[in-house]
């Protein structure tokens, strides 16, 4: 097996072989010199070892400004490891300061790297004139009471296959799956885990509570089923994926994989090594440097050509086209590489086009196949039917393909991705029960998440017996999705608001949702989208 690893700035790299993911010590260390080094990368071959080898680095350099960076304490998890094992010692606590985390670390696995059988399981390929897109959650769809999926698939990769037949009755052409790249679940408040998956670990490995069983080697195999299982029934699967900011946090977190092999290559820093933060989670990906660019490219290439994946949503996407000092760039290399790739033309690319330091690129989105989530389109049609003044000019903009944000014309195919909910605020049926939020289940006492969501609840706040009540709500529901089916644009539904699904109030991603628990009503169907023409 070739090992390769970059790390431009170390001195020099241990590679740690371990025999379980739960071993305690290496059984073999290899320490790797100048020798085994080629421009920023270190390599080696390792005779007699194959698929399921355990393995992490230990690298060693001078600390950056700021006193963060390399420590040699810490096993590292590899960039690049297709497979994760170890999670039943791993403790994120142990990953700061200087004690040894050896006996609690994450360590990559050895797999193979074959292609998805698209010969079997050719892409659907729709157009973005006959696309739905249903935004959803692996863990939350197929578990609960009453769920048709069987015990042992319940919030699995292949539970969302057992869940297809309701799916594709909804009308919905392309699965749009909340974060399954490996994260972080004890990334959260003491007592509580990271439900959402927006605390990336690895952009290659498959999460491993998406998983059915143990072993860490099947974890791309169970993505090919239900990639497969999918395109057999028309339907894409397009991935959310955080390109933008990763587990480790300010210079205070945990050194879990890239701050340990290359801080200042991989962050957004100043000169006193402080870090810049514009996703709200601490730090910032630094996606206009080459090597941090080929990796994102190779991240995403292992998603489309190995398992099959369709397309990508990029979480706070424009926060990837910062260069220096966080300036915005017209000309973003990692768009303009992802363009240029011939292996991914033919994928859906949508992004947000705003990130946490006050950049928004809605017309002017610095990508040229790429479509942006329309927060305008969500904020007016909500303004609308909940009856504020003023309102009926933009309700006509939204419903003529938004022409006065996009240049006096309206949003070219795919340009344009409308939705009225979202994974990050009100369900549909608290959109229309809540007057304010109610985030208390996350343990941050409502300080987090945005005060201003145009909702309203009809009278009542959150859940009521009174019929009159209850029919407008239901009414309002449906005059939100007929508005948002009708208008030109590629729809987005949000996972549950077909059937009135609740949280409670909440806007942000702190309690645990699924499609079974909480939902009032018989599914909503949709038979497809306005293009506009």
């Amino acid at each position: 097996m070739n090992f390769s690893l970059v790390a431009p700035s170390a001195t020099r790299v241990e590679l740690l072989l371990f025999a379980r993911g739960s071993s305690p010590e290496p059984f073999r260390i290899i320490p790797l010199d100048l020798h085994h080094r080629s421009g920023d990368h270190w390599h080696v071959e390792v005779e007699g070892i194959g698929a399921g080898t355990c393995y992490g680095y230990r690298v060693y350099g001078p600390l950056m400004p700021g006193g963060h960076g390399f420590n040699p304490s810490k096993v590292l998890l590899d960039p690049c490891a297709r497979a994760i094992s170890g999670w039943d010692v791993y403790r994120r606590g142990d990953a700061i300061g200087a004690i040894p985390n050896t006996a609690s670390c994450l360590k990559g696995v050895v797999t193979e790297r074959d292609r998805f059988d698209f010969v079997a399981a050719p892409r659907p390929r729709h157009s973005w004139q006959n696309t739905v897109i249903y935004e959803l959650h692996v863990g939350g769809l197929s578990r609960g009471l009453g769920s048709p999926v069987a015990s042992d698939h319940q919030g699995s990769l292949l539970g969302l296959i057992d869940s297809l037949p309701y799916l594709r009755s909804l009308g919905v052409t392309a699965l749009e799956l909340l974060p399954v790249m490996a994260f972080d679940p004890q990334d959260a408040p003491h007592g509580r885990q990271n439900y959402w998956g927006y605390s990336p670990l690895s952009w290659m490995a498959p999460h491993q509570g998406y998983l059915v069983g143990n072993d860490p080697l099947q974890g791309r195999q169970q993505v090919r089923q239900l990639v497969t299982a999918c395109h057999q029934a028309g339907m894409e699967v397009l991935l959310d994926v955080v390109y933008n900011h990763t587990s480790e946090g300010n210079q205070d977190g945990p050194t879990l994989s890239w701050r340990g092999l290359a801080d200042r290559l991989y962050y957004h820093q100043n000169g006193r090594g402080d870090y810049l933060d514009v996703t709200g989670c601490g730090n910032t990906i630094a996606a206009n440097r080459p090597l941090v660019r080929r990796l994102l490219l190779e991240s995403m290439r292992c998603w489309a050509l190995e398992l099959g994946i369709d397309g990508f949503r990029f979480d706070l996407g424009i926060a990837l086209s910062r260069g220096e000092e966080l300036a915005p760039l017209d000309k973003p290399p990692l768009f303009e590489e992802i363009e240029a790739d011939p292996e991914l033309s033919d994928l859906k690319l949508v992004s947000e086009p705003w990130d946490c330091g006050g950049l928004y690129r809605l017309q002017d989105f610095p990508a040229r196949r790429m479509g942006t989530w329309n927060g305008r389109f969500r904020d007016d049609v909500r303004r609308f039917w909940k009856g504020d003044d003023h309102c009926s000019w933009s309700l006509a903009q939204r419903l003529s393909g938004s022409p006065d944000l996009y240049g006096g014309r309206p949003a070219t195919a795919g340009r344009s991705i409308t939705f009225i909910t979202a994974h990050d605020g009100f369900t549909l049926a608290d959109l229309v029960s809540y007057d304010g939020k109610h985030n208390l289940a996350n343990g941050e006492d409502n300080r987090d998440g945005d005060n201003h969501n145009n909702s309203w609840n009809h009278g009542v706040e959150g859940p009521c017996s009174d019929p009159d009540v209850n029919a407008l709500r239901n009414r309002q529901i449906r005059n939100l999705l007929t508005t948002l089916l009708l208008a030109p644009g590629v729809p987005m539904l949000l996972m549950g608001d077909e059937v009135r699904r609740s949280q409670g109030g909440t806007t942000t991603p702190g309690a645990r949702t699924t499609l079974w628990a909480g939902c009032t009503g018989a599914p909503m169907r949709t038979t497809g989208a306005c293009d506009g023409s």
